[in-house]
Formats: structure tokens, C-alpha cells, sequence
């Protein structure tokens, strides 16, 4: 059975007054040696995004803060991050990189751990050719790192992921799993089964949530938002309560987004929820996730 918010008949949503905390969005400078993307074929992204450029996008927002989520598979940008966090009250929690496999995987994520901003860490699993790499056993003594230390981890994966996400999340209970950007599906034409339905399972467990986030980005130059629509229910008919919203800025200008037109698009896509589902969606689920 689906996990629903509850639905009211209103129309004509905004963004007007409505509370912000940002579950996903990146900083990055290009001049930093551990900085391998984006590259000159990402035209719109490929620049610094720094704290001052969060500002300037979410100052007519009713803006809470963000969570900001690592770009780069290196321990350097990791550090630098919670660096910028300690003097950004802006920033609430940082998900960090480690190398997982690493046999020093266990002393960094305690190191790490002791930073208050520190709220999670994710693999960058898109990237890594083998589908199956979570589940190696050489995984084990950072993830019981993670686990001791009330980590979370931020599963960045593609749709070939999911049946080992499943598999994952059922070895480890008691770590607190969140699928970025609802697992990128092809977002260019009709919802794909397999991905409907494996998400779907997933959702079924309790330690599995999910982000509203990343998928304008999965979409063809040109196609229109509202494609997206299936998509969006689905994914919160499946995890109900345990959706975060998060914009993925600055990735969203890949698509020539704008961080309120952006939200906007969303909101008009989004079925009718009562304030207090809102209020879930947009602010309180990530607060959960994150214990902020």
C-alpha cells in the first residue's frame, strides 16, 4: 500500500510564504585541485558556486538553511566543506565523501564524526562501474563507523542500482538511508516499470527516504516540466512522510532553472497537500533525516 499525504481541494500553489530548508545543493570551485567536475561541457555550471551565490538565489525565500552535499570523491573536499559550514549558519548539515573500501575508512568517519555539522556521508556510486559495489565486504568497518556514529547515508544512485540498494538496506537496518534525486530514472517519456516498481519496494523499507530532487535535470533540453508529473507522484505516493524536498542547486541551471522558478515548477506539479504535508515536504522530513 502507497503512503499518501493527505489532500486537500485548494489550487494555485506557491512558493509565496512557504518555509525552505533545502535538502541538496552543492558548492564547488574550479580552482581547487580535487575539482574534476564540472567540466567545459557543462557550460551553465562551469564557474564557482560559492555561499555568497546561495544568498543572492534564496533571499526572497522563506529560506530555513540547507544541507550541503559533496560534488567531488575527495577527502580535501570534504574538509573544505565543513570548513565553509563553520562560518555559514546558513548551512545546518554537510554530507561528506569517504572512501568506503579504504582501510582507513573506520579512523576518517570517526574523525568526521566529531564535527557537529557532519550529518552524513555518500559514495559517489554513479560513477563506479560496479553495480554491486555496496555490497563488498570491504564496506563493513566504515559502515559500522557510520552506524556507530548515527551517520547517514546518502545513496547516489542510477536505476541499475536499486535491486542492490534493496539488498543493502535490508543488511544494514539500522543505518539511515536517503535515494538521491528519486534514483535518476530517464525522465523522457513514460515512467520506466522496472524503476516504478523497485523504488516502490524500497519504500517499503523504514530505514529508506527519499529526495524530490535532481529530476529536471533527467529530462531532454526543451521538454516540458510537466512530464515530470508522473514521476513526482509516484515518488510520494511510494515514501509518503519520508520525501524531502531538495533543489540540487546548483545543478538545476544545467536546465537554465532558476532556484524560485525552479521551486514554482514543482509546487505546480505537486498533487494538493494540507499545510501540514507541506511542511513535511519542504522543511520537516530533512530536519528528521538529519537530526537537525
Amino acid at each position: 500500500m502507497s503512503a499518501q499525504f493527505p489532500r486537500v481541494d485548494s489550487r494555485g500553489q506557491n512558493h509565496q510564504g512557504l518555509r525552505v530548508l533545502d535538502s541538496h545543493q552543492h558548492f564547488w570551485r574550479l580552482d581547487a585541485p580535487w575539482c574534476v567536475w564540472p567540466d567545459r561541457n557543462w557550460p551553465r555550471l562551469y564557474r564557482d558556486f560559492l555561499p555568497e551565490d546561495l544568498v543572492r538565489q534564496t533571499e526572497d525565500l522563506a529560506f530555513a538553511g540547507s544541507v550541503l552535499v559533496q560534488s567531488q570523491p575527495a577527502d580535501e573536499d570534504t574538509d573544505w566543506l565543513l570548513a565553509l559550514a563553520r562560518d555559514d549558519p546558513a548551512v545546518l548539515a554537510v554530507v561528506g565523501w569517504v572512501d568506503l573500501a579504504s582501510p582507513q575508512a573506520r579512523a576518517r568517519v570517526s574523525d568526521l564524526a566529531g564535527n557537529a555539522k557532519l550529518r552524513g556521508l555518500r559514495p559517489m556510486l554513479q560513477a563506479i562501474p560496479e553495480t554491486d559495489w555496496i555490497l563488498q565486504d570491504d564496506l563493513h568497518s566504515g559502515l559500522t563507523a557510520m552506524c556507530k556514529h548515527g551517520l547517514r547515508f546518502d545513496a547516489l544512485v542510477e536505476p541499475r542500482h536499486l535491486k542492490a540498494l534493496m539488498a543493502f538496506a535490508q543488511r544494514w537496518p539500522e543505518l539511515a538511508i536517503v535515494i538521491d534525486h528519486g534514483a535518476k530514472p530517464d525522465a523522457r517519456g513514460d515512467v520506466p516499470p522496472t524503476w516504478s516498481a523497485q523504488l516502490a519496494e524500497l519504500a517499503t523499507l523504514p530505514n529508506v527516504w527519499c529526495k524530490l530532487s535532481g529530476l529536471r535535470t533527467q529530462q531532454a533540453c526543451g521538454d516540458s516540466v510537466a512530464g515530470l508529473a508522473p514521476y513526482v507522484r509516484h515518488i510520494l505516493e511510494s515514501f509518503g512522510p519520508r520525501t524531502m524536498w531538495g533543489s540540487d542547486w546548483p545543478v538545476m541551471h544545467h536546465m537554465d532553472a532558476s532556484y524560485e522558478g525552479a521551486l514554482d515548477d514543482l509546487l505546480a506539479l505537486l498533487p494538493e497537500l494540507d499545510e501540514a504535508a507541506q511542511a513535511r515536504l519542504f522543511e520537516g522530513a530533512a530536519r528528521e533525516f538529519y537530526g537537525l
